[in-house]
């Protein structure tokens, strides 16, 4: 059953909760009341990105009118940089349907809700390190040993999942994390293969860097599991590497076990590594299992993406990491390669580094419990 939110007489967005196992909404836009209306906000994007540098107000400064013999260009690096989401809602002026409450659906901060809370560990584990007043200076580009221990352990599964803390790269948030696996991986003029729908970041990052992107599609019929054909149809000499959103943003799909393997063992074949951007992780639906890729990858080197932002509801915090999985060691040189580039931004801020030891080790269970009850009641209102 459709549920059918009404922003004004252009914009109108339908929900299919009975598609969704994870707390995220599948969108389709009805742009102008036109069918192809996610094709009119695929050029108006581009539009956007146009327009950025034809017109001269810019949202930095009011001021930004040259009337002297200064020329001062943008480089190319800024012109190629487009992140639609971020620029389609900045620059969107929309007169809400008087009619109806306007609800909010273009960046995800759970922090804007009441209800939704801070865990004491956090609060606790933020306050001691201010007072303790050691942790105010730099830090490994990479991160801290200590926090890097702590997320290693986290992650960790006795069974079938052992991380070292070499094996972690602490990063800006879950984007730094995918930006980077996006970077040591592929040269301009090379391709990566995304997700469609998937979240828009991926190609804002290959974009930039003059990194094609691809799209195998994500199938409605199928609780938004990926074309498998379409996805081997799209691999040819240039492809660097495959990112998979498990749980999907923006479907709220969850995938099975199996069709993790199947999508592990088309990578194997391949010989390509998968870049898992799997920051929804552990947020699912009472009924559905969710699998990190590197617990059932036995030889595919998978570069798991993750942070704090969403399970321990802190976007704000910027503090993400890459888990690297490489059992048969086909990424030695690809790990000095992340070392190099981590040296462009140094890591997320100490405080965060040296709060986050407390804060996976003393937050509960139950904190987590109470969060996806609340979601699982509010999706359904």
């Amino acid at each position: 059953m459709k549920k059918k939110i009404i922003f004004n007489k252009q914009v109108q967005i339908f929900w299919h909760p009975s598609h969704s196992n994870s707390p995220l909404f599948s969108l389709s836009f009805l742009l102008q009341g036109k069918p192809n209306g996610s094709h009119q906000l695929d050029k108006h994007v581009n539009m956007l990105k146009f327009n950025s540098y034809k017109e001269k107000k810019y949202n930095l400064s009011e001021n930004s009118v040259n009337n002297s013999d200064w020329n001062i260009e943008v480089s190319n690096f800024a012109k190629s940089t487009c992140n639609p989401v971020r620029k389609l809602i900045e620059q969107m002026k929309i007169e809400p349907n008087p009619e109806y409450q306007m609800i909010a659906l273009s960046i995800g901060d759970p922090t804007v809700f009441s209800e939704i809370g801070k865990p004491e560990s956090v609060v606790n584990a933020i306050q001691a390190c201010i007072s303790e007043k050691k942790f105010d200076g730099y830090t490994p580009s990479y991160g801290t040993e200590a926090a890097r221990q702590a997320v290693a352990k986290y992650y960790s599964r006795p069974d079938n999942l052992i991380y070292k803390f070499t094996d972690i790269l602490l990063t800006n948030g879950c984007s730094q994390a995918i930006d980077l696996c996006i970077t040591v991986l592929a040269n301009r003029g090379d391709n990566i293969i995304i997700p469609k729908p998937g979240f828009s970041i991926y190609k804002t990052l290959a974009g930039t860097l003059g990194i094609n992107v691809k799209y195998y599609s994500l199938l409605e019929e199928n609780n938004w599991e990926i074309d498998l054909e379409e996805l081997e149809s799209m691999i040819d000499e240039k492809t660097r590497a495959v990112i998979v959103n498990n749980p999907s943003n923006p479907c709220g799909s969850v995938y099975s076990r199996e069709h993790l393997l199947d999508i592990i063992n088309l990578a194997e074949r391949y010989k390509l590594p998968i870049i898992a951007d799997e920051v929804y992780g552990d947020m699912v639906f009472p009924g559905n299992d969710f699998y990190y890729m590197s617990e059932l990858s036995q030889s595919v080197p998978i570069l798991s993406c993750n942070a704090l932002s969403k399970r321990f509801i802190l976007p704000g915090w910027r503090f993400g990491w890459i888990a690297i999985h490489d059992p048969k060691n086909y990424l030695s040189r690809v790990r000095a390669g992340f070392n190099d580039l981590t040296t462009r931004i140094l890591g997320p801020n100490s405080l965060a580094q040296a709060a986050v030891v407390e804060i996976l080790e003393k937050t509960p269970q139950s904190y987590f419990d109470s969060i996806m009850k609340i979601l699982s009641v509010s999706c359904f209102i």
